[in-house]
């Protein structure tokens, strides 16, 4: 069974979609999770998340790197990580190596040219380091997947507005002028369909890696009732490529007027550089997702 080569970077602890996409990533058998970085507000809190999940799967051997704090030029909109509160029940590291989480990436896809997969699904900030500095990597890739932009607005709901493109508008476009072989994004317009409200969580989330999701999830749900997993759908589309439909084209990111800034902007071409997902099969999403807990 071929695996596929995974480098994660996330900003687990802020909406609870990040520690659903890992746990699906710890479980699915054609995962080779290479590392994890994290990104945004309070990153060594939220590496130490990522611990306690590879703990509890017994993924020790799984290296984790604390990443940027902050958005490369504008303020800072997501300073905390909310359930890392948490981490107070579940055993977990919390020393990690500082200051290494982009050369960690860097050096990852050059050990392994053509068959890493970047999944990013925070903010772009560490990806953007990684890209801007060394634009030649993304061609050492075999794809880049984001979980970033809203692009088709056709999905009540969804606006203009993506977080992860809002929290540093930026890094987001100079991920998008890297030129991987493929570029791939999962957008809010379609990640909006696949939802699943708190009383569905409880009931689904048995398997052990998932309780401790569901005790991150018990921060998310405080005031709300909805789980969105718009990181899990761009995650389970790598090694599910029915379940989501895309368009070829080009993405631009909103840089010149502050009220729109990281607003992300899709024309269709031919040959263009990127792929956006069109449509969603949920159905076939959720069987996908739920199948590797069920093994």
């Amino acid at each position: 069974m071929e695996k596929e080569k995974i480098l994660l970077d996330t900003d687990i602890g802020s909406d609870i979609d990040d520690s659903v996409c890992l746990a699906y990533l710890l479980m699915q058998p054609r995962c080779e999770l290479l590392g994890v970085t994290t990104v945004s507000g309070q990153p060594e809190k939220r590496a130490q998340m990522v611990s306690a999940m590879l703990r509890v799967a017994g993924r020790r051997d799984i290296p984790v790197f604390p990443g940027a704090p902050a958005p490369l030029l504008t303020p800072v909109r997501q300073p905390e990580a909310p359930q890392a509160s948490r981490l107070c029940d579940w055993p977990h590291d919390s020393v990690f190596p500082q200051g290494k989480a982009v050369s960690f990436m860097r050096e990852t896809i050059e050990k392994n040219p053509g068959e890493v997969t970047l999944l990013a699904i925070g903010p772009m900030t560490n990806a953007a380091l990684l890209l801007g500095q060394d634009p030649a990597i993304a061609r050492k890739l075999k794809r880049i997947v984001l979980m970033n932009g809203s692009f088709l607005h056709t999905t009540p709901g969804a606006g203009y507005n993506e977080w992860n493109s809002l929290n540093d508008p930026y890094a987001t476009a100079v991920v998008y002028a890297a030129k991987a072989p493929v570029h791939r994004s999962v957008g809010l317009d379609v990640t909006m369909q696949v939802q699943m409200n708190a009383k569905e969580v409880q009931e689904r989330f048995r398997h052990p890696l998932l309780e401790i999701v569901r005790d991150f999830a018990g921060v998310w749900f405080q005031g709300r009732d909805l789980m969105t997993f718009h990181d899990p759908l761009a995650c389970v589309s790598i090694f599910d490529d029915e379940i989501l439909e895309y368009r070829r084209g080009r993405v631009t990111v909103e840089l010149d007027s502050r009220p729109l800034m990281g607003v992300t902007h899709f024309t269709a071409e031919e040959n263009g550089p990127h792929e956006i997902a069109a449509r969603v099969d949920k159905q076939r999403f959720f069987n996908s997702f739920f199948r590797v807990f069920e093994a």
